[in-house]
């Protein structure tokens, strides 16, 4: 005699309905952006600065989608600000080149910002590694500080 057997999952098994749903939502290599958070200082900058700005950004990336979005505010610069930028990889008390640009060149960067980007190949696998290891930061510039007035190392929100 043979058995028969219905051919059911049993990933979803004990779940209900619930499991089933769960499977439906979620494709194999997709990840759900990731976000991550700085708060802005003249104290975290490499070397520290006088400046009594401060300030915040968020930033989230897409692997899937490679594209990289970003949002923030400040305040209490020394003067306007000239550039912004996400550097890395490097951890807190270390300085890093750019890796994205979240500024244009010749146009005001003004508060509150924000802004997002497609990144190619090679600057998506620099952006994932850095914020994955912790080693990615937020980078607000002056002319009175071309170094870098306001920084803060981005941290999974």
């Amino acid at each position: 005699m043979r058995q028969r057997f219905a051919r059911r999952s049993i990933l979803g098994f004990g779940l209900g309905g619930a499991g089933a749903a769960l499977l439906g939502l979620t494709s194999r290599g997709e990840t759900a952006p990731a976000s991550y958070k700085a708060d802005l200082s003249a104290a975290s900058e490499v070397p520290p600065n006088q400046s009594t700005g401060k300030g915040a950004a968020t930033v989230t990336y897409d692997d899937s989608t490679k594209t990289v979005t970003w949002e923030g505010t400040f305040t209490g610069l020394s003067g306007p600000a000239t550039a912004a930028h996400i550097h890395g990889p490097a951890e807190a008390g270390k300085n890093a080149g750019v890796i994205v640009a979240i500024s244009q060149a010749g146009t005001p960067f003004t508060s509150p910002f924000q802004g997002s980007m497609k990144l190619a190949d090679d600057k998506a696998a620099a952006l994932a590694s850095a914020l994955s290891a912790g080693q990615a930061y937020v980078n607000i510039h002056t002319a009175a500080n071309p170094g870098g007035e306001l920084r803060g190392q981005l941290a999974k929100a």
